[in-house]
């Protein structure tokens, strides 16, 4: 079988199985989603040895290190997927609501009810639990899926999807609701973009910056994500010291490898040069390179002066540029000409600058005085996500349950007809 009808079968039989997930109920959803939450209960050992041969393998072919850690599968980690598959079983059905009602001056009732978008295909890098998630939300949402991850985490992505389709096999649910595609050849991602336009509704990129240009680039069929996660940090004037030291710390260096990592920290001109000192301090000593400018550099001696290009670097690293400025309109007006529309972050006391801070950052996420490590899909209280939106148009931010549906017009009448 060539490449092209490999694709077109798998989307042949996602858009069946999106059919029939339409005649499913709340109760038969969840119904699955329990068994599966059981299966990977059952299976940890199963799951943990299966990513132990991508880990090796990985290690062996010399991926980054920051890959690697995506790819990593612990204890800790199965214990959070468990937790997304019970928020998810938690959750109302969000398909076939009424969003919105009113009645016209001829009296015809018009409804906005949602239903789901079809057939979803998810290209993405690492991140094992990606599967999961994806899997069950759009299982819950009524959508069907086609999953393409790495080479980096295949036995890991294959050991989890053959567990959600023995789910769905042993509630009589159409298996095909979940594929994933076990060929990492790069084509098959060429094909998904550009030959599915009959099957795929929505692409969904997780992934590198040049897995996500590849796709925002060559699909032809609609995407929603995001390339870049160039997260600001801006700590203004008034301020808890420890807070802030706390605040910053965290949003660079919980995680370096995920999109809400800080990646600059723009300081008000005021703060105190000794707080600034014992803050770049506690990062450096914490392994943490620093990328200041001038400015910062004359308060923090051991550091790299910045270059133009450092303020548009998503680093996915221990390092973090700095930059100091005049007031918080300098520093909104950083975040706008350098950002991603990813999420920002401002530390302060002042409400009035925290208002206009909120009022004025475009991203799709913004945060005050809290972690931008909180930029996600879990943390939010959406069970988990298929990823996180920059894009102008519906949806932005985490893309969770209630982002994966659309919706129809349901026009009432009793015999009217148009003059």
């Amino acid at each position: 079988m060539s490449k092209l009808n490999y694709v077109c079968n798998l989307g042949a039989r996602a858009k069946k199985a999106s059919q029939d997930l339409s005649l499913l109920n709340e109760k038969k959803k969840n119904m699955v989603l329990k068994s599966f939450y059981l299966n990977i209960k059952k299976n940890t050992n199963k799951i943990l040895k299966a990513n132990k041969i991508d880990i090796i393998s990985s290690k062996k072919d010399k991926l980054k290190e920051n890959l690697i850690d995506r790819s990593m599968l612990n204890e800790e980690r199965i214990k959070l997927i468990l937790n997304s598959i019970e928020e998810v079983i938690s959750f109302k059905d969000p398909t076939h609501k009424i969003i919105a009602k009113w009645k016209r001056p001829n009296n015809l009732i018009i409804n906005r009810v949602t239903i789901p978008i079809g057939v979803l295909g998810v290209i993405y890098e690492a991140r094992p639990n990606v599967t999961s998630d994806v899997s069950i939300l759009s299982f819950k949402s009524g959508n069907s899926a086609i999953l393409r991850g790495g080479r980096e985490a295949l036995q890991s992505n294959i050991a989890i999807s053959n567990l959600f389709r023995s789910s769905l096999k042993k509630n009589n649910v159409n298996q095909d609701c979940i594929q994933l595609v076990n060929d990492t050849d790069r084509k098959i991602v060429d094909l998904m973009l550009s030959k599915m336009t009959n099957y795929i509704d929505i692409i969904i990129p997780r992934g590198g910056k040049g897995l996500v240009k590849k796709v925002l680039d060559l699909s032809k069929v609609p995407t929603i994500g995001h390339l870049e996660g160039l997260c600001h940090v801006y700590l203004d004037n008034q301020y808890n010291y420890s807070s802030a030291e706390r605040l910053i710390v965290n949003s660079k260096l919980r995680r370096t490898s995920i999109c809400g990592a800080a990646e600059t920290l723009l300081i008000h001109k005021s703060v105190k040069k000794n707080d600034i000192y014992k803050i770049l301090k506690k990062l450096s000593t914490k392994g943490c390179r620093i990328i200041a400018d001038k400015k910062t550099k004359k308060i923090f001696a051991k550091s790299t002066l910045a270059k133009e290009n450092d303020w548009t670097t998503e680093y996915l690293d221990s390092k973090i540029s700095v930059k100091m400025v005049n007031n918080l309109n300098e520093a909104i007006n950083h975040i706008k000409k350098y950002g991603t529309n990813h999420t920002e972050c401002i530390i302060s006391k002042n409400k009035k600058n925290i208002k206009i801070f909120e009022k004025n950052i475009g991203s799709s996420i913004v945060m005050t005085n809290a972690s931008t490590q909180f930029a996600d899909g879990y943390e939010f209280g959406l069970g988990s996500e298929v990823g996180i939106s920059t894009n102008k148009m519906h949806p932005r931010g985490p893309v969770g349950l209630e982002q994966l549906v659309t919706y129809k017009y349901i026009v009432n009448g009793n015999g009217q007809v148009r003059p």
